[in-house]
């Protein structure tokens, strides 16, 4: 997603649709969202609102668009890991991770960006995990030779 590929605006307007509803589900504060979006400082709790009601798309630029592709793909591992609960999936991001440290990884997200949202998907996505892992073997071993 995060390609040059240039979405129509029907199609951003679904795909913010979608993002809203994702981090609606993780019950975040407005100013959470926006962190997570990497929306700029200037946006206010109340613009949320135009994403919502789908008056207004997130911005098509490289970052936002690679926090989507990051924020879809831990949304779809939770629904995955937690089919039945929404709750059990609202918990994982709140519940102290001993691979983050003991941090919660939602902290991990807020605290470092698009590499938190990076490091979170790589955990609850083993799928997204192993081809990061495997494509770091070979370009490691293309290195070596």
């Amino acid at each position: 997603m995060s390609e040059a590929f240039v979405y129509s605006q029907e199609q951003m307007l679904l795909l913010t649709e979608s993002m809203i509803n994702y981090l609606d589900e993780w019950k975040l504060s407005p100013e959470q969202i926006i962190n997570i979006l990497g929306l700029p400082e200037s946006t206010k709790s109340r613009h949320l609102q135009q994403y919502r009601n789908m008056s207004k798309a997130l911005p098509q630029t490289d970052n936002t668009m690679k926090r989507i592709e990051h924020i879809r793909g831990i949304a779809d591992a939770l629904r995955t890991t937690f089919p039945f609960s929404n709750q059990m999936r609202y918990l994982w991001l709140r519940k102290p991770h001993r691979r983050f440290s003991r941090q919660r990884p939602l902290e991990v997200i807020l605290n470092d960006g698009l590499d938190g949202l990076v490091r979170v998907r790589m955990e609850v996505d083993c799928s997204y995990g192993w081809s990061i892992s495997e494509a770091m073997r070979e370009a490691s071993e293309a290195k070596s030779q």
